[in-house]
């Protein structure tokens, strides 16, 4: 096997590469400028070719020494990450932030969040997952996520929680329904009217609080109609079939086919909070929380 270079001449000429100037190069390196071209002269002994045109006024590259820069330029700056990323998983870091989210967050919160932390922390790689509620609570336990956006805090001695925002709740209407006449609806305008819901399967824990909201009203939550996506229930209501609900983040994705009106009730709001294990000591994670908590002021 060919000997390469040690990695202290390569070094001294990356910095007169990059300086073209010896006097500036051995004060980086902390050398005399005669040890420096001791240097310089054995790389160039051991390489076969010279990497420098030098006279008493300046310092350049031969083309030779132009490549010879860039590659180990190059390589370099990958040992200069592998050390910092080696160094931090030996404080106890870690190189990457399973985020889970839901519906509700993915207009907002969740991207302004992860665009925050990432200006403040770049190299860490942000993985997010779409999961409604309960699959991310899952997901938490079994150690599969780092933390997640939710429907409402989880009270649980296991987790940690905050809520993030409290949104109201909204009427979603075709256009030209006599309720858009209204400029805001109370619950008990929707008792007769045809309702459409996400299936329970993906929007259960939302189902189960709009139908607590309701019944504490004196009204039942009967969908005539439902459907998985988000698009797929306002394009439902954009077509007459009914009327859904949706928090104040959703309404302005909808298109001109619907109107929304807000309900005129104090609990009729959508909380989302942000949930992660206590036993998660991970201080990626507890930026992150920092962050997101910090975000809302």
């Amino acid at each position: 096997m060919q000997n390469i270079p040690g990695i202290e001449l390569v070094s001294s000429f990356l910095v007169v590469a990059e300086e073209l100037n010896f006097r500036r190069s051995a004060e980086r390196l902390n050398l005399d400028q005669s040890a420096l071209s001791r240097r310089i002269q054995k790389l160039e002994h051991f390489l076969g070719f010279k990497l420098l045109e030098r006279n008493t006024r300046e310092v350049a590259l031969t083309p030779a020494g132009q490549s010879f820069y860039r590659d180990n330029a190059t390589m370099a700056g990958s040992y200069r990450e592998a050390v910092r990323v080696a160094r931090r998983v030996a404080a106890g870091h870690r190189e990457d932030l399973r985020i889970g989210y839901m519906t509700f967050a993915a207009p907002r919160l969740m991207p302004q969040a992860l665009a925050k932390y990432h200006a403040r922390y770049p190299y860490v790689r942000l993985s997010t997952t779409y999961m409604r509620t309960q699959a991310q609570r899952l997901a938490l336990a079994k150690n599969e996520l780092d933390v997640g956006f939710m429907i409402d805090r989880f009270d649980h001695s296991d987790f940690q929680s905050v809520t993030l925002s409290d949104e109201p709740l909204y009427a979603v209407l075709p256009r030209g329904h006599a309720l858009a006449e209204k400029a805001t609806i109370l619950p008990q305008d929707l008792a007769d009217e045809s309702l459409v819901l996400g299936e329970m399967q993906e929007w259960d824990e939302y189902r189960w609080r709009l139908e607590g909201l309701f019944s504490a009203e004196g009204l039942a939550l009967q969908p005539k109609f439902e459907a998985t996506h988000t698009l797929a229930i306002g394009g439902m209501v954009a077509a007459g079939l009914g009327y859904t609900i949706f928090p104040e983040s959703l309404t302005g994705f909808l298109g001109s086919d619907v109107v929304t009106r807000p309900i005129d009730h104090p609990k009729f709001r959508s909380p989302i909070a942000l949930v992660w294990r206590t036993s998660n000591s991970a201080p990626e994670l507890a930026d992150f929380i920092q962050v997101v908590t910090g975000e809302q002021g």
